[in-house]
């Protein structure tokens, strides 16, 4: 479900956001994706997640989607990291990192930056597909002794992940699907 609304502290629309996020990150050419298939469009998340004003856009449109009681804001190794950084300051919401596996030295942790047992936990994604990632981390999140509140994430590949996540008792909130930002980014036709 996409649950963006106005963007408030810089005064830009949706729209604008949407148009930005599309002009950085949706390359043309030839890419081929994880699943070996070959692809003329690429979406590359990281060219947002690295810029720090557009980065700082993301989180403030963000802020609304965590809900009120939330006690840590979990971001998924790598792209989630970021975002969760950002939505952090944004929210005074302390956050955590956690990675696909556990070091092997140290900590030997899953989770890092600090205890979240007993802890209503939001976990931070920038792209949802399958939500297979999501439902790994999940699990450990839970063993951990979270109690997970919802998921986050800035687009919604509308790929089935929503309704992965839904039957692991997960709600997802993204801040726009790929259908929507693609419609938000087209440039808008004035009415006579």
């Amino acid at each position: 479900m996409s649950m963006g609304k106005e963007l408030s502290s810089s005064g830009a629309s949706r729209n604008k956001l949407a148009q930005t996020l599309l002009r950085t990150c949706l390359l043309k050419g030839k890419f081929q994706l994880r699943s070996g298939q070959v692809a003329s469009e690429y979406f590359d998340k990281y060219r947002f997640e690295s810029d720090p004003n557009i980065l700082q856009m993301v989180a403030d449109a963000m802020r609304p989607l965590v809900p009120t009681d939330a006690q840590v804001l979990a971001g998924l190794e790598l792209g989630g990291v970021p975002l969760a950084i950002a939505l952090s300051g944004a929210t005074g919401i302390p956050a955590r990192f956690v990675r696909k596996t556990a070091k092997s030295y140290g900590t030997c942790e899953v989770v890092e930056g600090g205890n979240i047992a007993g802890k209503k936990l939001v976990i931070i994604e920038d792209v949802v597909t399958s939500g297979g990632q999501v439902l790994e981390s999940a699990v450990e999140l839970r063993k951990a002794g979270a109690e997970i509140l919802s998921v986050l994430c800035v687009v919604d590949r509308e790929a089935g992940g929503a309704v992965s996540l839904a039957a692991a008792g997960l709600e997802l909130r993204s801040l726009f699907t790929f259908s929507e930002l693609r419609r938000l980014a087209e440039p808008q036709v004035p009415s006579r």
